[in-house]
């Protein structure tokens, strides 16, 4: 008797659903409904005579054989791109730029992740303040920008939006008459540029005593005891607490992440909505 072999567009949907754990991200980062998604699970599931993913109302988990099978289906469908790229000619190239406030502590096993699902698409990454790489891609140098939403421009797709914090270390302590002490990244970053317009307009006295190069300067100086800062919740150090209300800060809005790109179709805008997929999925409400 000659086995069927597995649907290999139903195991990548597998790896999906396990990776960014929804259905709905699934089927943005595979370009399709969820309708087909569910429908090939379901058909990958009747191949393999047993149930791979439990449904949650509120999240999506393996079960016992779901998690036992995933390595297997990663190996499955890294086994047949390498295969298929060996006869494909020159691989094509997507540069992006992710800004620094965006990036998050997950991009680096996300780059790992895309690069490994299409062996065919050379992907590099710079990371940046989202001014700069806006002047960057409008300079034709990236073919997609991911950046926090910049002053003066009304263009590019959201991707998510995300709510920001006034986050200290856990025993800080504001000094009583003295001006709050804040961490910033340098101008023109666009969260600096809200943060200390909100805190003119409540009327909140304050003083930069740290400005970082990055992000992880930023929280490391937090941490350290030099100040708060605002701060998405992916992107906080461990034990960071959010000391706004104590203080009666003004409340940081959901800011969102836009996505800037010429790329319009082929592998690298599927690449894209893969990423854009996993950033809906990292991102917490």
């Amino acid at each position: 008797m000659i086995e069927r072999p597995l649907d290999l567009d139903a195991v990548r949907a597998f790896v999906r659903i396990a990776e960014l754990g929804s259905f709905t991200r699934a089927a943005e980062a595979t370009r399709t409904t969820q309708s087909a998604v569910s429908l090939k699970l379901k058909r990958l599931e009747e191949r393999l005579g047993c149930r791979l993913v439990e449904r949650t109302p509120r999240y999506v988990v393996l079960s016992a054989q779901g998690a036992a099978f995933l390595e297997h289906a990663r190996e499955l469908l890294d086994v047949h791109d390498r295969a298929f790229a060996a006869f494909a000619g020159t691989r094509q190239r997507l540069t992006i730029g992710i800004s620094d406030h965006v990036a998050g502590p997950e991009l680096p096993a996300l780059i790992a992740r895309m690069n490994g699902q299409d062996p065919q698409l050379l992907i590099e990454i710079r990371i940046g303040s989202s001014g700069d790489l806006l002047q960057s891609f409008d300079r034709r140098e990236l073919d997609t920008v991911v950046v926090r939403q910049h002053v003066g421009r009304s263009d590019g797709e959201i991707v998510t939006e995300e709510k920001f914090g006034w986050y200290a270390a856990p025993n800080w302590q504001h000094r009583a008459g003295e001006p709050l002490p804040v961490a910033t990244m340098p101008e023109p970053c666009g969260v600096r540029i809200m943060a200390g317009q909100l805190l003119d307009e409540a009327g909140v006295p304050w003083t930069e005593t740290f400005v970082g190069g990055g992000v992880a300067a930023v929280s490391a100086a937090v941490m350290a005891g030099l100040g708060i800062a605002a701060l998405a919740r992916r992107m906080l150090p461990l034990g960071a607490v959010d000391v706004g209300p104590k203080l009666g800060l003004p409340d940081l809005p959901r800011l969102p992440v836009l996505l800037h790109s010429r790329v319009k179709d082929g592998r690298p805008r599927d690449a894209l909505a893969a990423l854009s997929a996993a950033y809906r999925s990292a991102v917490q409400d």
